[in-house]
């Protein structure tokens, strides 16, 4: 596939030592349940080629349409989590990097937001096929720089990338319509809404493309510029799609892409042209910003940390739900915001549930995030394994008992087993704050209304899931819980179409749907 880093030097082939680390991995992480035991097939690992995307050994920060050096000559490096390689070296942009970014951006603005929808339309759309075109490499990309199976990066991040460009393209000729009209002092129908300008994003490292999509596609779509900066630990797909956007002839300064640490986001965050900031990330960064940004006229929308509550009723089919666990929890090792990481099971089928969630537990394969096979993918990074490992054992020293799946962890990398705790209660560190990694929290109830309560009864208020066979119940359940998605017999499942976002501490706006289009519009 086209790419502009191509006649850059490349290190797209693995050394022998991450290769040999490849084959060792396969061979040791086959399901706990077939070790011991003859088996009559043998694993056969199905990797990914790394051939499929150069990466070139350095890049800049793309600035005006331009690829460029920073400018007091500050670069890092980008570790692949799953073996400790290093994979190029970015520039890492300051306080004057973020004001020439937004200057261009200002520039761009009036001629951006001038042209007609249908026009933007046109660029969005052209950027959505490009990255279908393009999937199988940026899967391969997100899965090197993050560490997330790569069946997971191609079946569920990729499609979604290209789906949200898909259907904000559609949104952009249509905004007259879409319910916004300003009021005049009457409260009559006024203007038409008018985008707000300079949009100030920055994203996470668990989605690093999938959260670019959400951000930057509603913000163009309704005619504003935008300066991302992509999180330290995953830059390298946030700068290839500054290559699709020359790819797509995006005009000049309409997308500009800084990478950096947090001074660059808190330098963004603070720069007076900036008119809407556009967060995704932990409370603690959020209620930072909040504080950055009070008493200024800028517009916000901030996606924060949860804990989500995953609750199976005693009707609910247990396989089903089983599965529903995995996912809510173990997809993406449990990096996820709006993970399902606290399970509230009710008190008669909780022997049952769990048993079979650990035999599920057992036959998961954790291991080479580009075999096709994994499950399992590695940790982001060393700090975020430290976190992990600190409150599990935090959570063994308040007394939960702690299970994790038998797997061999590789010895070189980030990684952390399956894990789940029993005898839980509300007290329980491990119950109330975010781990964000692949750690369950078990707790029980015996009525839905004690379900309901020890649901809500958390800080955070971002996602929560229902297992019942009973249509009534998931409804009467589902409005009395404080979370802003509730999935019924399902989880972690996503739509360009539907509104994501929550409630308390974990942040207010949302992103998504057509009201993804209103945090980006004067109205």
């Amino acid at each position: 596939m086209a790419s502009a880093s191509k006649s850059a030097p490349a290190s797209a082939s693995a050394p022998a030592s991450a290769s040999a680390h490849a084959s060792a991995s396969a061979q040791a992480h086959a399901p706990a349940s077939a070790s011991g035991s003859a088996s009559a097939f043998a694993y056969a690992p199905a990797p990914e080629s790394r051939s499929v995307v150069d990466i070139a050994p350095s890049y800049g920060l793309f600035i005006d349409g331009e690829f460029a050096d920073a400018a007091d000559g500050q670069v890092f490096k980008t570790v692949s989590p799953s073996s400790e390689e290093v994979l190029s070296e970015v520039a890492r942009a300051g306080a004057e990097d973020v004001d020439r970014a937004v200057k261009a951006a200002r520039r761009a603005f009036e001629k951006w937001s001038a042209l007609p929808g249908s026009e933007r339309a046109k660029y969005l759309f052209r950027i959505a096929r490009i990255i279908q075109e393009r999937s199988r490499e940026l899967a391969v990309l997100e899965t090197l720089d993050n560490g997330k199976p790569i069946k997971e990066t191609r079946d569920a991040d990729l499609p979604l990338v290209a789906a949200h460009f898909f259907y904000y393209a559609g949104w952009a000729d249509k905004l007259d319509h879409a319910g916004f009209g300003r009021r005049t002092t009457d409260g009559n129908a006024g203007a038409s809404p008018r985008p707000l300008g300079v949009a100030g994003q920055i994203i996470p490292w668990n989605f690093p493309l999938l959260m670019l999509a959400w951000k930057i596609a509603p913000a163009l779509a309704t005619g504003n510029t935008v300066v991302l900066k992509p999180a330290e630990t995953t830059p390298l797909s946030a700068l290839f799609f500054a290559d699709i956007c020359r790819q797509a002839g995006l005009p000049k300064g309409v997308v500009n892409i800084l990478t950096g640490y947090g001074d660059a986001g808190s330098a963004l965050v603070e720069h007076p042209d900036v008119n809407k900031v556009a967060f995704t990330g932990s409370t603690a960064v959020g209620k930072a910003i909040a504080r950055q940004i009070a008493g200024t006229d800028k517009k916000a929308t901030l996606e924060l940390g949860g804990k989500g509550a995953n609750i199976v009723f005693d009707d609910a089919p247990v396989d089903q739900a089983v599965e529903g666990i995995v996912t809510g929890i173990f997809f993406n090792q449990g990096q996820v915001c709006c993970a399902g990481s606290r399970l509230l099971v009710q008190e008669s089928v909780h022997d049952e549930v769990l048993h079979a969630l650990k035999r599920r537990l057992s036959t998961l394969r954790l291991g080479d995030p580009l075999d096709k096979n994994t499950d399992i993918g590695a940790i982001n990074s060393a700090e975020q394994l430290a976190r992990i490992s600190a409150l599990v054992e935090t959570g063994e020293a308040e007394g939960a008992e702690r299970w994790s799946a038998p797997c061999e962890l590789p010895s070189a990398g980030y990684w952390f087993a399956p894990t789940l705790f029993t005898g839980v209660t509300q007290a329980h560190t491990v119950a109330r704050d975010e781990i964000f990694g692949p750690v369950l929290s078990v707790l029980t109830f015996r009525t839905p209304d004690e379900a309901v309560a020890k649901a809500n009864n958390s800080q955070y208020g971002l996602s929560a899931g229902i297992w019942t066979e009973k249509g009534s119940r998931i409804l009467a359940v589902a409005n009395k819980l404080r979370a802003g998605v509730v999935w019924a017999n399902t989880f972690n499942k996503f739509d360009p179409t539907s509104p994501f976002g929550g409630y308390k501490e974990s942040g207010f706006g949302r992103e998504g749907g057509r009201h993804g289009l209103e945090a980006y519009l004067d109205v």
